[in-house]
């Protein structure tokens, strides 16, 4: 499947008259229909339903509940949890003596609440031993991708842009097919090579949906040599946070190569191979200084 290489044009945007958009606060009032069935979900759950409203914006339903704190979790293609910030953070709540930012949930069909933000006020509510924590409850499953479109205060990482609803650049779409399969994917190292090959497909959704599937094995397929070959680096007593990277750059002839156009699956193909030929007893501390950084004594990649 050919892939076509169309960069999206950025849509100019057009001024709106001052309060001529949206509803007014008086017309926020009451729910939704499909928040009635949500809040009765939210009830047997063993949550607490304190009223539901009408988003200003959009006018879609919003649940604003406390939810048993056991049956919320973090998505997992958000960042990592940084222990420093969690500790922080409960410090800080428990000196207020007040929680006042509720998260974002969307309810499963297994009981859970899946939050797609709020991972470090999730993490210092369960620090401090909290029974609940409130939230803002939303009945349209596709919010849970949707809303790392909102978080603009901070860049995106690369997991994260993988699931974000509108992607900025088609090698996006794989890695979140990739995540899919594998939370933990260090979508980093792969960066340079992916993102050469992509391209926007003009097939149907259905069809291009299938190719990235195909890709996204084939990456991880990759990947799990990628590994070994990291793992016997360490073995031999190669401590970097650049082992992977290392790896990848050692057999990516893409580097070399500035103009042309490659065929994802073949090219994938011969990487992988060069890759399983890697021999780490000669690999030495000089070469990862050269490709991806300097050994870091005693740093975990």
């Amino acid at each position: 499947m050919a892939a076509t290489k169309k960069k999206p044009r950025a849509a100019r945007r057009k001024k709106v008259e001052a309060g001529s958009k949206g509803l007014a606060a008086k017309d926020t009032a009451g729910g939704s229909e499909n928040t009635k069935a949500l809040e009765a979900q939210i009830v047997a759950d063993g949550g607490s339903v304190v009223g539901s409203y009408k988003d200003p914006l959009g006018a879609h339903g919003v649940v604003l509940a406390v939810l048993p704190i056991d049956k919320v979790k973090a998505t997992d293609y958000q960042r990592d949890r940084s222990e420093a910030h969690v500790k922080k953070l409960a410090n800080a709540m428990e000196r207020v003596g007040r929680y006042l930012d509720p998260v974002i949930a969307i309810r499963h069909a297994d009981g859970l609440y899946h939050s797609p933000n709020g991972n470090h006020r999730l993490g210092a509510m369960t620090m401090l031993g909290a029974k609940s924590i409130a939230a803002l409850v939303v009945p349209d499953p596709e919010v849970e991708f949707k809303i790392l479109a909102l978080n603009t205060e901070k860049a995106h990482n690369l997991k994260e842009r993988s699931f974000l609803a509108e992607f900025e650049e088609p090698h996006f779409i794989t890695f979140g097919a990739i995540y899919e399969k594998r939370p933990r994917f260090s979508a980093g190292a792969y960066t340079s090579v992916v993102k050469r090959l992509e391209g926007f497909f003009e097939e149907p959704i259905q069809d291009a949906l299938k190719e990235r599937e195909k890709r996204a094995e084939l990456l991880l397929a990759w990947d799990d040599d990628v590994v070994k070959v990291v793992e016997a680096l360490k073995a031999k007593g190669l401590q970097s946070p650049y082992l992977k990277n290392y790896v990848v750059a050692r057999v990516n002839f893409l580097r070399f190569k500035k103009d042309g156009d490659f065929d994802f699956e073949d090219t994938i193909a011969k990487l992988h191979a060069a890759t399983k030929k890697i021999d780490a007893a000669k690999v030495e501390k000089e070469d990862i200084a050269k490709m991806g950084g300097a050994p870091a004594g005693d740093a975990e990649e």
